[in-house]
């Protein structure tokens, strides 16, 4: 390929663009001029026939509606139904007046007649007369006989027989009748009002060069024209067209085409919808073309002119613009084989290799994006498993710019997210990933951004760490309790499911999170008692205390530590025959079952440490302990020592904390019920203020006092109601006020279910004399 071959490309286009539209121009210029030409000059007469239009309407306009006014008055509808002579002077002078209206210099009125043949009299400019006596009366007759009410009519001047018509010297008058009265069926009259064509053909004076204007009647009869001899004749007699073509004055408005005596015109005409007339222009077409020639030659002067500086512009255009393009070209094709660059222009290998570079650029930006985001999960995942030291999670935090999101941080918690059971669901076990990745989308939707660091799942658990800055601790739980609240109803409200929450104690250091995490994981545990759908913060566990993090190798061992935790009996003996069970399974020497042994007692002291239970509360030493379990060989006799010795201990203590923790929490809810139960109240307005989980409160309370809250405080109060009834003179409407029942006679039903009897009559046979 050679490598000016862009080169002679932009040079051959840049020439065709230039002159191809040049020598078109100068080859149809003298055509497109007389056309241009022909199209103004048609313009300009539609707009002159509008003018015209317009101006003249305006006048008749005025005379119609001046009319109206004057037959619509009183005075002429009082004479329409009444006899007029000389006596009635004074009205004939009103009716006068009446009529001097429409006679003025911007109406070009001459005459108003009116005429009533019925009543025989006729008024005009000269006075009133008889109608039988009058000259013209049968013109009047015959305009009487019109079609319509209201009409614009062309007659003779002398028809009318008013010499002060005849004096302004013009052979036809326009005259507008109006039948009287005008909106009733029986006409007993008519009015005239007449203007001498003459003068409207005045308005028609100073037309535009080599064109003619005329008005026409509806039978194309010459209504106005400057010359008052045409006035009254035909437009085919007038010789400004053939007869042919008065047939082309069918629409509203239009232009064409036409010769007469071999001269070519151009028709112009408007149709008025006010009364029919035509408004028509005739223009010869010779003088202009007389301009369009020049205006040809101009016009190829100037073709010639711009084609020369064309191509000298496209020649040093091309140069200039051609220059940066070979030097990119030449720095790629020096790096690309020959075969392919003889195969393509400049422009196709610039264009593939940016396509290249922009498609390896967005490669590389998802892929490092990916790269980052399992990076940072993975750093999340050691942080929450206590695999990273802390030097290490400061480099992290501040690798990954999470350093400015909790710099601010005083307070910190894990809360960890379990979907408690897809049985009866619409979803599967294989949907958990994505039902988890769900999840991690509405917290971050909850939780902003500066309060919590990404969400991660860690074995089918949505983990996520949350902080606060400048709260107290407990605005910091408020808060906590709050999010997790939200975050549930909104997998209830879209997802349809219930989930679980764990919530750590609070702690300082981000260092701290894996401990936050096996405390959030601890708290789920407790669904097992609680049961589903519920928010269990680590406060109410282990009385509050932090725990220590211990990873244990089996699954039995973990599940027997948490039914000894959630101080369940039966659960722990069923799993301690079960990790025996599996323990003695395989043959091995006794020195190994040992080794097991010891291990699960390792997880037991373990399970001491952390709950702060001292060996003293078992009776026992730790030497003791062990040298007693190698002591014995007997899988019924080991089964046995640990369910007496050592986990029906540990279940006492943890049932007595329990109980304790429980008791302390229902002791709370009690203390409300005693304060207030005078009024609305509620067990989720408890939560809200002790920060406890609705549910969890709930199950807590019914464990504690084997009552729903509801029953409770219902019972409460009906034990208040009693002792109002018996004590006090208050009357059972204020005491079913007082306990918020909204009808007397609801709490009347709701006492004698309960009592057998009446308020009425528990009071009379309870209450104390004298109250």
């Amino acid at each position: 390929m050679k490598r000016s071959s862009l080169y002679k490309n932009m040079i051959l286009f840049g020439f065709a663009i230039s002159i191809f539209p040049i020598l078109t121009l100068g080859l149809f210029s003298y055509m497109k001029s007389s056309d241009a030409i022909q199209t103004h000059v048609n313009r300009s007469n539609i707009q002159m026939m509008n003018q015209m239009n317009g101006n003249m309407e305006q006048v008749l306009r005025t005379v119609d509606y001046t009319l109206n006014y004057v037959i619509n008055t009183n005075k002429v509808q009082d004479a329409l139904f009444r006899t007029l002579n000389f006596t009635d002077f004074q009205l004939y002078n009103q009716l006068k007046e009446e009529l001097n209206l429409l006679q003025s210099p911007d109406t070009y009125v001459t005459d108003v007649i009116l005429a009533n043949p019925a009543s025989d009299w006729v008024i005009n400019n000269r006075g009133l007369y008889a109608f039988d006596e009058y000259a013209s009366k049968a013109t009047l007759l015959e305009l009487m006989e019109l079609e319509h009410s209201t009409s614009w009519v062309m007659l003779d001047t002398a028809a009318l027989g008013s010499s002060d018509t005849e004096s302004y010297g013009c052979p036809t008058t326009v005259t507008l009748v109006k039948k009287m009265p005008l909106h009733t069926s029986n006409k007993r009259g008519i009015a005239l009002a007449t203007i001498p064509s003459c003068s409207l053909g005045a308005m028609l004076d100073n037309p535009p060069a080599a064109s003619e204007v005329m008005v026409l009647d509806a039978s194309l009869r010459i209504v106005a024209h400057p010359d008052a001899s045409k006035i009254g004749t035909s437009l085919a007699e007038s010789g400004s067209i053939a007869e042919a073509d008065l047939s082309k004055f069918g629409g509203a408005s239009g232009q064409f085409e036409t010769s007469v005596d071999g001269e070519p015109i151009s028709v112009t005409y408007v149709r008025s919808d006010f009364n029919g007339w035509t408004y028509a222009s005739f223009t010869t077409m010779s003088e202009f073309t007389k301009e369009a020639r020049s205006i040809g030659w101009f016009t190829a002067s100037v073709c010639l002119l711009i084609l020369c500086l064309c191509v000298l512009f496209v020649w040093l255009g091309s140069r200039r613009v051609y220059t940066p393009i070979r030097e990119m070209f030449r720095l790629i094709a020096e790096r690309l084989p020959e075969s392919t660059a003889s195969k393509k222009n400049e422009l196709q290998i610039i264009d593939e290799h940016i396509r290249d570079l922009f498609a390896s650029n967005e490669k590389m930006r998802h892929e490092l994006h990916q790269n980052s985001l399992q990076v940072r999960t993975f750093f999340l995942h050691k942080l929450f498993q206590g695999q990273l030291g802390a030097s290490e999670i400061e480099e992290k935090l501040e690798l990954f710019g999470y350093r400015e999101v909790i710099r601010n941080w005083n307070h910190l918690a894990v809360l960890t997210l379990q979907i408690d059971i897809l049985v009866e669901t619409r979803y599967e076990q294989k949907d958990l990933d994505l039902l988890l990745f769900a999840a991690g989308n509405i917290v971050e939707e909850m939780v902003p951004k500066t309060d919590r660091l990404p969400p991660v799942i860690l074995d089918q658990t949505l983990v996520t760490l949350v902080g606060g800055a400048g709260m107290s601790h407990d605005d910091f739980n408020l808060y906590i309790y709050k999010v997790t609240e939200a975050v549930q109803q909104n997998m209830r409200r879209y997802l349809d499911l219930d989930v679980s929450i764990g919530i750590s104690l609070p702690f300082a250091g981000v260092h701290r999170a894996s401990r936050g995490y096996q405390e959030g994981l601890e708290a789920l545990k407790h669904r097992m008692k609680l049961g589903k759908g519920v928010i269990v913060p680590y406060s109410s566990l282990n009385s509050g205390k932090h725990t220590q993090v211990y990873f244990y190798p089996t699954q039995v061992e973990n599940q027997l530590i948490d039914a000894i935790k959630l101080a369940d009996e039966e659960l722990a003996s069923k799993l301690l025959k079960q990790w025996l069970g599996e323990v003695f399974l395989k043959d091995r020497t006794p020195h190994e079952y040992q080794i097991s042994l010891i291990r699960l007692l390792n997880g037991l002291m373990v399970v001491m440490q952390e709950a702060g239970i001292g060996l003293d509360q078992l009776d026992a030493k730790e030497s003791s302990l062990y040298e007693e379990l190698l002591q014995l060989y007997v899988s019924a006799e080991i089964e046995n020592w640990y369910n007496t010795r050592i986990i029906g201990r540990l279940i006492r203590v943890f049932q007595d904390r329990q109980a304790s923790q429980y008791q302390n929490i229902s002791e709370q809810i009690i203390d409300i019920i005693r304060s207030e139960f005078d009024r609305d109240l509620t067990l989720e307005e408890c939560a809200s203020r002790l920060h406890y989980n609705v549910f969890y409160l709930s199950s807590v309370f019914k464990k504690e006092t084997d009552m729903s809250f509801s029953d409770y405080l219902s019972q409460y109060r009906m034990n208040m109601s009693k002792k109002w009834l018996v004590e006090t003179d208050m009357s059972v409407k204020d005491i079913a006020e007082r306990l918020t029942y909204t009808n007397p006679q609801n709490f009347i039903r709701s006492f004698k279910k309960q009592e057998d009897m009446t308020p009425g009559q528990y009071r009379a046979k309870y209450g104390k004399p004298g109250v």
